[in-house]
C-alpha cells in the first residue's frame, strides 16, 4: 500500500466516524425533545390520569382545577402509561368499528374525543372521551381509552388546547404530587396574557403571574393599554391617572389612595424587577371594571 492510498483510507474513515457521531447526536437531541417534562409544555394546562384510583385531574395556571372519575382499561396494560399529548379534538366522532354515526346516543365514544398521540397512532386510537353507559365510569371496562361522564367531558373539552400534556400512571400518590414530580409548577407560574380595551386586543410583552390562585399583570404595560398615565412622587409612590381618576400606591403596600381615599388592596409583587399589579385591583388603580377570561388568558376592560 502506497502513502497516497493510506492517506485516502484514513481520511475516508475519519469522515465516516464524524458522520456517525453527528447522526448519534441528532438522535439524542430528538430523543431529549420527546421526553420533555410537563414544565416545558407551551400550555399552562396539564391532565393527570391515575389508573390506581380511576381519577382524572385537570391542572391550569399552576393549580388543580377539578378532579373527575373516569373508566380505564379492563386490564392494566390496555391503557398505556407515560406522558402523551392531545393532538386531535373531535366533536361527534363516529364509532367506525360498528358504523355508529357521531352524536348517536348508541355511540360508545359519546360526543367529545380528545385523541392522544401514543406510539404513532396520531390521536386515532387512544383518547379521553365520553360514553353511552354512565354506569361504567369509575370502573375498569374500556379497551384502552379513558372514559368520562358526558357532562364532565363537555366541561373539559373547550378548556384543553391541542398539545396539552397528559400523564397516565398508576400510583398511590395524590394528583398534586404526580404533577409536581413531572415538573409542573404548582402555586406560582408565569404565562402569556392579553388585555382587550376599546375593541382592541393587545398581547403583552411581559408575562402575567399566577401566585396562590391570584393573577398579577405587569403594571406599566397594563397602564399603557387602558390609557392610564404613570408618574412618581418624590417618596417613591406611584401616581396613576386616567381621566378624573387618580390613584397613589407604594410598591408592595397593601393600601392605595384613590381620589384622596385610602383603600385596602392586595399588595403588588415584583417579577424580574417589574412591578406586577393584582388583577383584582384594576378598578382601584385604573378606575376600570374588567372581566377575566381564563381560557384565553385575556383581561377584558368593560
Amino acid at each position: 500500500m502506497n502513502l497516497q492510498t493510506a492517506v485516502r483510507q484514513r481520511t475516508g474513515g475519519a469522515r465516516l466516524l464524524a458522520f456517525a457521531l453527528a447522526l448519534l447526536l441528532l438522535c439524542l437531541t430528538g430523543l431529549a425533545g420527546n421526553t420533555a417534562s410537563a414544565a416545558s409544555s407551551s400550555s399552562s394546562s396539564l391532565i393527570v390520569v391515575n389508573k390506581k384510583t380511576n381519577q382524572l385531574g385537570y391542572f391550569t395556571a399552576g393549580r388543580l382545577e377539578r378532579t373527575f372519575p373516569v373508566a380505564t382499561g379492563k386490564t392494566r396494560e390496555l391503557t398505556p402509561e407515560g406522558t402523551f399529548k392531545i393532538v386531535v379534538k373531535v366533536k361527534n366522532r363516529p364509532y367506525y368499528k360498528e358504523k355508529i354515526p357521531g352524536g348517536d346516543p348508541a355511540n360508545p365514544l359519546g360526543d367529545r374525543w380528545l385523541g392522544l398521540e401514543v406510539n404513532g397512532t396520531m390521536g386515532t386510537t387512544y383518547a379521553i372521551h365520553g360514553n353511552n353507559n354512565e354506569a361504567s365510569i369509575g370502573k375498569y371496562v374500556s379497551a384502552g381509552c379513558i372514559r368520562m361522564h358526558n357532562e364532565d367531558i363537555h366541561w373539559l373539552y373547550p378548556r384543553v388546547p391541542k398539545n396539552t400534556e397528559v400523564i397516565i400512571t398508576s400510583t398511590t400518590l395524590g394528583m398534586k404530587e404526580i404533577a409536581k414530580r413531572h415538573g409542573y409548577p404548582l402555586g406560582k407560574m408565569t404565562f402569556a396574557g392579553a388585555i382587550t380595551a376599546g375593541g382592541t386586543t393587545v398581547q403583552l410583552e411581559q408575562p402575567f403571574l399566577l401566585e396562590q390562585s391570584r393573577v398579577y399583570v405587569p403594571l406599566r404595560e397594563a397602564a399603557g393599554v387602558v390609557g392610564a398615565v404613570l408618574g412618581q412622587e418624590a417618596g417613591g409612590a406611584l401616581v396613576i391617572t386616567r381621566g378624573g381618576h387618580r390613584a397613589v400606591l407604594k410598591p408592595l403596600a397593601d393600601t392605595v389612595t384613590v381620589n384622596g381615599e385610602v383603600q385596602k388592596m392586595l399588595p403588588t409583587r415584583y417579577l424580574s424587577g417589574r412591578l406586577m399589579l393584582p388583577l383584582s385591583a384594576f378598578p382601584q388603580v385604573f378606575g376600570v371594571q374588567f372581566k377575566w377570561d381564563q381560557t384565553s388568558k385575556t383581561v377584558h376592560i368593560l
